[in-house]
């Protein structure tokens, strides 16, 4: 293990935001983090956990180890007749790791191809798209727990999922996740529950066809990180009480909506956005792309602060105009390293 100082992690995060950590330790192996703890501890320095950096926005100066996760690996662990459980580091692809599993024939995660960052991060934000969400095919969670000083291993039922959320949100300093054990399906179960998805299947309801629909879908509307840097999907969605939505449905009664198993109703946050004029429109060097209003971009070399004028912006008329607070997705990080709240 070797620590680093100074190191600049613009390359590092989707967004790239120019963010220089004081420390940075990249850790191959789960006992490395033990070692990096012990150095944070006997230096006096928070904290902070790098994935993939496809969610989070960075200040210009951190006062921090900065952690980044690169343990690799690909195991598959048990199977049955119905279904396989895969073992697979934090460290890996994301998307290489869906691409691989359709390969191998198992199925689930198909729907959430392309989606940026790496499988350690996919439990924080239980990731989803077009109607699936990690959770679903998680069946355990492998962690260093910072709080009992231990390895353990963290049961589905006992992660907390739920919308954009995880036992990792509520406590986001207890947990170094190391690698995530996935149950996979042997026979494809495909979920189609999104018009633009079914209607591009057409005929061919296979998973390597939905796979390959959905990363075509989301090509066409989300831009290559490297080209327009950007975290994804910036906002998510607001899930209304169903007399809110039949309030916002009366003045718009084209209001993209998705019902909800507790019979609340999911809002499309970039339709808010779209109709508050912010597609394709910016403040300075950031802004709502042109093609997708969910997606805030920096086009130039724009700061922590140039973002938060944006995104703050775009809250500000939404709210205006539907009476919806948009929330971000993203994590936002202080000067120390430190998670806070959006509106700090």
């Amino acid at each position: 293990m070797h620590v680093q100082t100074q190191v600049q992690l613009k390359n590092l995060n989707t967004l790239n935001l120019s963010a220089i950590a004081s420390h940075y330790v990249k850790i191959n192996q789960p006992s490395d983090a033990i070692e990096a703890l012990a150095f944070a501890k006997k230096n006096d320095l928070n904290v902070l956990i790098l994935s993939g950096g496809s969610n989070l926005l960075l200040p210009e100066h951190i006062h921090a180890l900065v952690i980044h996760l690169n343990i690799q690996g690909i195991d598959r662990i048990d199977e049955d007749e119905n279904t396989v459980t895969v073992k697979v580091g934090a460290g890996q692809v994301w998307h290489d790791f869906v691409l691989y599993s359709t390969q191998q024939h198992w199925y689930g995660l198909q729907n959430l191809a392309l989606i940026p960052g790496l499988v350690g991060a996919s439990p924080v934000q239980n990731i989803g798209a077009y109607g699936v969400e990690v959770g679903e095919f998680i069946e355990s969670v492998q962690v260093y727990d910072r709080e009992l000083q231990q390895f353990s291993s963290i049961l589905s039922q006992d992660c907390n999922f739920a919308y954009r959320h995880s036992r990792f949100k509520e406590e986001p300093n207890r947990y170094i996740i190391l690698s995530v054990t996935f149950k996979l399906l042997k026979k494809a179960a495909l979920k189609l529950s999104y018009g633009d998805l079914q209607q591009a299947m057409a005929d061919e309801l296979t998973a390597e066809n939905l796979q390959n629909k959905v990363i075509q879908i989301r090509q066409s509307k989300l831009p290559n990180p490297k080209d327009f840097p950007n975290v994804g999907s910036f906002f998510k969605n607001p899930i209304l009480t169903q007399a809110a939505f039949d309030k916002i449905s009366q003045q718009f009664p084209n209001t993209p909506h998705y019902p909800q198993a507790n019979s609340d109703v999911k809002v499309a946050a970039g339709w808010l956005i779209d109709q508050a004029g912010w597609k394709g429109k910016q403040l300075g060097t950031v802004g709502m792309f042109h093609k997708q209003a969910l997606v805030l971009v920096n086009y130039a070399d724009a700061t922590l602060a140039d973002v938060k004028k944006t995104y703050q912006a775009v809250q500000f008329d939404v709210k205006q105009k539907f009476s919806i607070q948009l929330e971000p997705e993203p994590v936002l990080y202080s000067e120390q390293g430190l998670i806070q709240a959006h509106g700090d």
